[in-house]
């Protein structure tokens, strides 16, 4: 054969391949989309769920924090399944699971019937989340194009929020709440139709099957006992006997969750990850991040709609200019982390979110969009530049026996954080409220100054992150990538010999 058809068969293959991979990316993509929407997608429907199935607004959180708890404390142990059983197999399962959860929430009609599912749910998106990234990382080798892949999985996982409360908000308004979860029925459904055709298979070859139940048990009920606590604390008391202990099981549960992890032979978190600095300072970031910015909209949206009147779809298209500023930043963010320095993205990120939280603090209690709004929340659409240096910064250095572990475990960060956040600003709300109302402050500025507390430890939180990203992200390992990622380019513009007759 001649040497430049050999030439012109090995780029087709090496075209096809690529452009397979990137199908791939595309259906896994949308999953991911959809479990991320799916965590706030409820939110500016809390008051007509509240209303039709009679929901006390101290529970409403719970529809929120459910699916989130079950979802950041079963991820690691779904990426460690997805290692061993097989990466797609586990996605699928995943899907199926998520799919018929979203359908019997649609169907609910009960507020414990809906905490039930929302936390079936969140079962079911610990097993697609970690399965769907962990193919990602085995389908892109390190350098550009994993870069490139992972900065749009942060992207879209930033986007995802801000999507999630527009689409809830258009739904609830023109379809009814019920619809918000019907979406997921559809998606999920022409998702399960197609993942076989284009996604590959893959799994750690030769490894024995040890899953480590006892610690997804352990860290998930220390996690839900906690956010119990503190959304009761507000009723019983800080100091109140029932608090005091139910906080101390908490923590004896997560200190025998770290020596069940240290004595296990098959750890579910394998503590020895932790050495890498850059994985461990992003996920501390992606802890606080979760809780800051989950917690943001969570408040947020209960005062445009509590104090300002907003109806859901209002709500839903105030929050879509977070949106919008991120997708304007997250083309800039992609090429900074790997030119510059991903510590200063994730830095600047940071400190731009926290400051746009803290300035939507001075919104009073009879204001506008555009006068006290806006500009918030455009300046908190930087944090898209939290997410993407993160993405990546968590898998830097992480080889493929623990891929599903490491991708559970950023994503897990990032849901328990938000699910905290949500319980601690929802439960600083309530007191702070409580408290001024009783002074004889009207309902309308006792809402407002509750809401503008909780906003403040939501934007202190934000920066508290601002020190670890500089002290534990290492610049060199993300940005040592820019060497290979040019011999990368290089290769790719030379096709692999065909193989010989």
């Amino acid at each position: 054969m001649p040497e430049d058809s050999s030439n012109d068969l090995g780029g087709q293959a090496a075209a096809s391949g690529q452009a397979h991979r990137w199908r791939a990316f595309s259906l896994l993509a949308v999953a991911y989309f959809m479990t991320a929407v799916d965590m706030l997608i409820v939110n500016v429907a809390l008051p007509t769920i509240g209303s039709k199935l009679h929901f006390a607004q101290a529970d409403l959180q719970w529809v929120v924090t459910a699916y989130a708890l079950t979802f950041g404390g079963f991820l690691l142990l779904g990426g460690r399944a997805a290692d061993l059983l097989g990466r797609r197999r586990v996605f699928t399962a995943g899907l199926a699971l998520f799919t018929v959860a979203s359908l019997a929430c649609a169907l609910a009609t009960s507020g414990i019937f809906l905490i039930i599912m929302r936390g079936v749910q969140g079962l079911g998106a610990a097993m697609v989340l970690p399965a769907a990234l962990s193919i990602v990382m085995n389908m892109f080798t390190e350098g550009a194009e994993r870069n490139k892949a992972l900065g749009l999985w942060g992207a879209i996982g930033a986007s995802g929020a801000t999507v999630g409360v527009l689409a809830g908000g258009v739904l609830t308004r023109y379809a009814g709440w019920p619809y918000i979860f019907y979406l997921n029925v559809v998606v999920g459904g022409a998702a399960l139709l197609l993942t076989r055709r284009v996604v590959p298979e893959s799994r750690l070859r030769g490894a024995r099957r040890r899953y480590d139940p006892l610690g997804a048990i352990t860290v998930t009920s220390a996690l839900v006992i906690m956010v119990y606590a503190i959304s009761q604390a507000p009723t019983v008391g800080w100091t109140a006997p029932r608090t005091v202990a139910l906080l101390a099981l908490s923590a004896a549960l997560l200190a025998a969750f770290v020596v069940i992890e240290a004595r296990a032979q098959a750890p579910l978190l394998p503590l020895r990850l932790f050495r890498l600095s850059t994985l461990a300072g992003s996920n501390a970031v992606g802890f606080l991040l979760g809780a800051s910015f989950y917690g943001y909209i969570f408040i947020g949206t209960l005062y445009m709609q509590q104090v300002l009147g907003y109806s859901a779809l209002n709500t839903g298209l105030a929050w879509l200019t977070v949106g919008v500023t991120g997708v304007v930043l997250a083309g800039p963010a992609q090429i900074l982390v790997t030119r510059a320095s991903a510590k200063l993205v994730m830095a600047a990120g940071l400190t731009l979110t926290g400051a746009g939280i803290l300035w939507a603090t001075q919104a009073p209690a009879h204001g506008s969009f555009w006068a006290n709004l806006a500009g918030p929340l455009f300046l908190t659409g930087a944090v898209t530049w939290i997410f993407i240096p993160v993405s990546i910064g968590a898998l830097i250095g992480v080889t493929e026996r623990d891929a599903g572990v490491a991708s559970g475990l950023i994503d897990s960060s990032q849901q328990l954080g938000g699910a905290i956040g949500i319980a601690v600003a929802s439960t600083v709300a309530a007191t702070r409220t409580r408290d001024l109302h009783t002074h004889g402050h009207t309902i309308t500025d006792a809402l407002t100054g509750g809401f503008h507390t909780a906003l403040w430890v939501c934007g202190l939180t934000a920066l508290a992150a601002v020190p670890i990203a500089f002290l534990l992200i290492r610049r060199t390992d993300i940005t040592q990538t820019t060497t290979a990622q040019a011999t990368t380019a290089l290769q790719s513009q030379v096709p692999e010999p065909a193989p010989a007759d």
